[in-house]
Order: C-alpha cells, then structure tokens, then sequence
C-alpha cells in the first residue's frame, strides 16, 4: 500500500499542495456533485463499496511528506435516511488501531526513563513477580510456573504470553469472562453483564491479569493480546497520571487531535457513526450512533481497543511519526524514539505470525504495530500500522515519508479487502498521474 501510494502521491503532490482539505457534502449530493479527484480510482472504489452496500460510508486520508493530507470520501455515516455525509471529520470506533496510541504515549515514558524497555512488569505490578503458564491452552487450566519474568517489550509486542478474550478458548475464554478481563465495548445491550464483571480502573485490571495462567512463556511467542490494555495500567503508575489524562496532555493536545476520544461528548454524537455487521446485502446496526455505547463512560480507559477518532485526527497521528516525533513544530517524541518503536523489536527468536498465523511474510512487531522488514508488492519496508476490528486501516512510512488511514465501521474484521483493492486503486492513479 506504500508503494502505490508513493507512485501516486509523488506525481501530485504539486497538486497535492494546492488541494483545499474538502468539506464534506450533504449525503444527497452523491458522487456527481464533488469537485474531479486527485485520485480517481481510489474515490470509484470508495464510490462502488457504496454502491454496493457493502458500507454506508467510508473515508480516507492519504499523505506524503509536508503536503497538505488529500482525503477521499464516499457514503453517509449511516443507512438511515438523512444521515450526515462521510467526511475527514466523521467518528469512527477505531477498535485496535488505539494500541499504537497507546505504545507511542509508553515510547514517552521510555524516552523519559521512566519506564525501561526490558524493565519486569513486576517492578510495576508485585503480582507478575511470580506466573504461571498453561500447558494445555485451549483446553484445559492445568499450568506450571513461569521460567522467564514478562518485559515492558512483550506487553508492547504480544509476547508476553497473555490471553485475549476476543481470541482465547475453552476454560482461560471463561475464567477471563468471569474475571471481566474485556476491555473493549460493543454496545449498550452486552454492555451491562460486561461492565459488572469488569474491574473498574487500570491497577484492578492488571492485578486480576496477573492471576490469570499465560499461554506460553514470555518472550518465546507472538499472540495477540492484552497487552497493550495492561500498558495503560503501567503507563498510570510510571506517570503518576490517569492513563487516558497522561495520553490527552502528551499526545493528543500537543498534536490538536481535537475528535479523539474515549468516551464521545453528548455534543459531537451527531458526527459518530452507526457500527454495522453485514451479512449479504443486509446490514444489521451493532452499535446504533444515537444510543451507542461510546457515549457513555467506560468502565476504564482501554488501551488496546477503546478510542473512537477521525480521519484526519488519526492522519495527524500518523504525520507526527512520519515526521519522527514533531507535527507543526510541536515534538511529542525524540526522533531516535520513533525510529526505535517502528523497528522490529520482537525478542530474540519470536516472529510476527499475525492475527492469523501464516498471514504475513517479512514481517516483525514494533510498538503496538507490524512492521515490514522488506519489500514486497505493495508494500516498502519499513511500513509501520495496525488495523481495526471494524475494517478501519492504518500505516505509515517514515523513511519515505507517506502515511494513510481509511475509515469504516463494519463487523465481522477482516471481512472487507481494503488491504488489497486500496493498493491496487492506488496503483491505477499512479500510472493516470506519471502519464
């Protein structure tokens, strides 16, 4: 996806730098009534997933170096009648794509020294000091202790050898649901029996991780994780600041990431959109915008899955770590710092096997994020990103400096193919623009 968005941002980016941000157009415009695109077979593609039903609406945002981000939309923000239009100011739950978020707010804390990169979670939380691990995962709760202590890099990078509810079985699937290790939000109707069992702030949370079995022994095997949700918990008790207080002051004020939150404000409701499940050509609300879960607090602050944001609250995001650390002449982080997170920081040993083993090639794990160790079609080395469970797409670049991020809310994950027809749209504009 770099690569074709290399090609494509590279011949206009002249063009690029005189094109006005777009506002978004009333949802009964349509296509006809927008202005030609930069990048028309992108806006097709976003055009025909509307058309198709397969979205009400979907946005993109797509940058290269300094330039002014190009952002492609399509759709409403919902299928009821009237809906706002889709556009870069739009709310999306962005599900996973809050973990690098939360790795970068941690990245700080190490460049700051106060948090080591190979420190023992222990030093945070005694109750890690002493784990035990399944020897039978999926089927049973038999466990020996753990040989190795787990690291701030394994939480970082899903080896520490923890669950997740969204991917765990058999009787460790229970015990987490019984313990209200789920720290996500669907909706108001599974919200109830969620939220009783949960704890109801990051330090509970994390001591009743730690007396939970880990799947392997840390630092010998990627899965995918809590991790990043017991991050938070370290990054309060490292800062001496509620995590979502210390993520708002050092990352999202600095950066004016002014539509990123964890709990909606009553004002911006109007800008959220409804999260669907489609099945065929029938779309199901999950999570209806008017009464969605993200309007009321949470039970505590998610690090791995609890931001709703826009796109082009999430493009500065990405612009900030293309820039290595600095955006508008603001530095959140060292350059050095940056570089480090979006390198391959996986334990000696470990590869990245992804969601689904045996998905990804050439690839290892940096801060919350894959990153690509080499180029293959479609893809440069050095790509850093993360997608959401609702289809939402993220990656950047810094040595080449390009970034993108395409919004949706669509369940089941993984069932839109944005990762391949974004690229090959991408492709076809590069080739318009170097003709």
């Amino acid at each position: 996806m770099t690569a074709a968005l290399a090609l494509a941002l590279a011949a206009g980016g002249t063009g690029l730098a005189r094109q006005a941000q777009p506002a978004p157009i009333p949802a009964a415009e349509g296509a006809a009534a927008r202005a030609p695109s930069l990048l028309p077979a992108t806006q097709a593609l976003f055009d025909r997933y509307v058309a198709e039903r397969r979205v009400p609406g979907i946005v993109g945002a797509f940058g290269r170096d300094d330039h002014p981000t190009y952002f492609v939309s399509s759709g409403a923000i919902a299928w009821d009648e009237g809906a706002p239009a889709a556009g870069p100011d739009s709310l999306w739950r962005v599900y996973s794509m809050t973990k690098p978020v939360t790795a970068m707010a941690a990245m700080i804390l190490i460049e700051e020294g106060k948090i080591g990169l190979d420190d023992p979670l222990s030093k945070y939380f005694s109750a890690f000091k002493t784990m035990r691990v399944l020897t039978q995962p999926d089927t049973s709760l038999d466990s020996r202790p753990a040989t190795r202590p787990i690291t701030i890099r394994e939480l970082l990078t899903h080896t520490a050898g923890l669950g997740y509810n969204i991917i765990s079985k058999g009787p460790l699937l229970k015990e987490y649901e019984a313990r209200g290790i789920l720290p996500a939000a669907l909706n108001v109707a599974t919200e109830g029996k969620a939220k009783a069992a949960r704890p109801t702030s990051l330090a509970e949370f994390a001591d009743r991780v730690a007396k939970l079995p880990l799947i392997a022994e840390p630092g010998t095997k990627w899965s995918y994780s809590i991790g990043l949700d017991v991050m938070g918990a370290v990054i309060e008790k490292a800062s001496g600041m509620p995590f979502d207080r210390f993520v708002q002051t050092r990352l999202l004020d600095p950066l004016k990431m002014t539509s990123t939150f964890w709990q909606v404000p009553q004002k911006e409701a109007g800008r959220l959109a409804t999260n669907y499940a489609v099945m065929g050509q029938q779309g199901l609300p999950v999570d209806p915008a008017a009464t969605s879960v993200y309007l009321q607090p949470p039970s505590f602050p998610y690090g791995g899955a609890g931001l709703v944001s826009s796109a082009r609250d999430y493009d500065r995001f990405l612009h900030m770590i293309q820039d290595r650390g600095t955006l508008d002449g603001v530095r959140v982080l060292k350059p050095e710092t940056v570089a480090l997170a979006t390198s391959n920081l996986l334990p000696a040993g470990v590869t990245f096997t992804g969601v689904t083993p045996g998905s990804v090639t050439d690839t290892g794990y940096g801060a919350g994020g894959y990153v690509t160790l080499a180029d293959r079609p479609g893809v440069l080395a050095g790509t850093y990103g993360w997608d959401g469970a609702a289809n939402s797409v993220a990656w950047v670049n810094p040595t080449h400096r390009m970034r993108g991020v395409v919004m949706v809310n669509i369940f089941p994950p993984g069932s839109l193919p944005l990762r391949r027809e974004v690229p090959a749209a991408l492709m076809q504009d590069a080739a318009r623009l170097h003709r």
